[in-house]
């Protein structure tokens, strides 16, 4: 997912994303363990992901906080 995407989407759609994110990372975790990955660098992408998210998220936090 690119940052402008994420930056255009408003905090209850980044919070719905992140908790599904979140899910999708703990099964990628799971089928890993279990019997493998086709593409394990999706593991990767999916944590960059929630990085991103949760940066934006924090960073409207912040601006909120100093007005």
């Amino acid at each position: 997912m690119k940052i402008n995407k994420i930056k255009e989407m408003s905090s209850p759609d980044l919070e719905k994303e992140l908790g599904e994110l979140k899910s999708e990372l703990f099964k990628l975790r799971f089928s890993l363990a279990t019997n493998g990955l086709d593409n394990p660098m999706k593991i990767k992408e999916v944590k960059k992901d929630i990085a991103r998210i949760k940066t934006v998220l924090t960073e409207r936090k912040l601006a909120e906080e100093s007005k």
